[in-house]
């Protein structure tokens, strides 16, 4: 079994037949001047273990609250980036126990680390925190976080060319690798000049077999703009279309 549900701008759960990878989890409600979500978690069976990975602190990607889960649930564990800060007193001033600690690795860039039975390995970001590669029951899978092609409409050529060679940089450990699954950033504030140039080179470049886009802040029009672009017609495929919240696709 593989399932993939996107919940919301950067958040999915992928469901194997023994756990649960969730991504990027936050409180919609923080974001709802900008995004009315309507994207929340289906209900998990209790039985597999749930391991929730968050690519850096920015609060359209990780929630504090997720910790509480194993007020209920023993059979979790948490991959948290190192910059997502939680220190002792800030821990007991919001009521969780120290304990907490035993159910977290915190990762740094360009580390492998080893969870269970799963290989972690991190990319640099070109904002915050990392991106995640994960090999787990034979399957490839890559989730980008907030590492893109930041490409702003407006901020200049120099400044888009910056990015862009941190950005193909970050990438070099991953060039000739295969994923199963990819979780790439298409974000429409970079404008039409700019809001494909991560997700382009991610596609020509990384062997991926399907690629789900997101940090889109609602906007799946976009989508269908970049697969419409000259030059990846026989790419396109790989492309996943979404158009709302809390959808699930069965992969096999």
């Amino acid at each position: 079994m593989l399932k993939v549900y996107y919940i919301m701008h950067s958040c999915f759960l992928v469901e194997l037949d023994d756990r649960y990878l969730l991504f990027d989890y936050f409180d919609k409600g923080v974001v709802k001047d900008v995004v009315d979500f309507k994207g929340g978690l289906p209900e998990l069976d209790p039985e597999k273990y749930l391991y929730v990975f968050a690519s850096h602190s920015h609060k359209d990607h990780w929630w504090l609250e997720n910790l509480r889960w194993a007020d209920s649930r023993s059979n979790i564990h948490y991959i948290l980036s190192k910059d997502i800060r939680l220190g002792r007193n800030y821990l007991t001033r919001n009521g969780f126990n120290l304990s907490i600690k035993e159910k977290i690795t915190f990762v740094a860039p360009l580390k492998k680390y080893h969870v269970d039975d799963m290989t972690i390995e991190t990319l640099r970001s070109t904002d915050a925190g990392v991106a995640f590669v994960i090999n787990v029951n034979g399957l490839n899978i890559y989730h980008a976080g907030d590492l893109n092609w930041w490409n702003a409409e407006g901020r200049g050529e120099l400044y888009g060319e910056v990015y862009g060679r941190e950005y193909k940089r970050a990438l070099r450990p991953i060039a000739n690798r295969h994923f199963d699954l990819g979780f790439v950033v298409l974000d429409s504030r970079m404008g039409e000049d700019g809001y494909f140039v991560g997700m382009e080179h991610f596609i020509k470049n990384i062997e991926c077999d399907t690629i789900f886009p997101m940090h889109m802040w609602g906007e799946y029009q976009w989508i269908e703009r970049f697969k419409g672009r000259p030059g990846i017609a026989n790419l396109k495929d790989k492309v996943v279309d979404i158009d709302r919240e809390n959808i699930v696709y069965d992969i096999y």
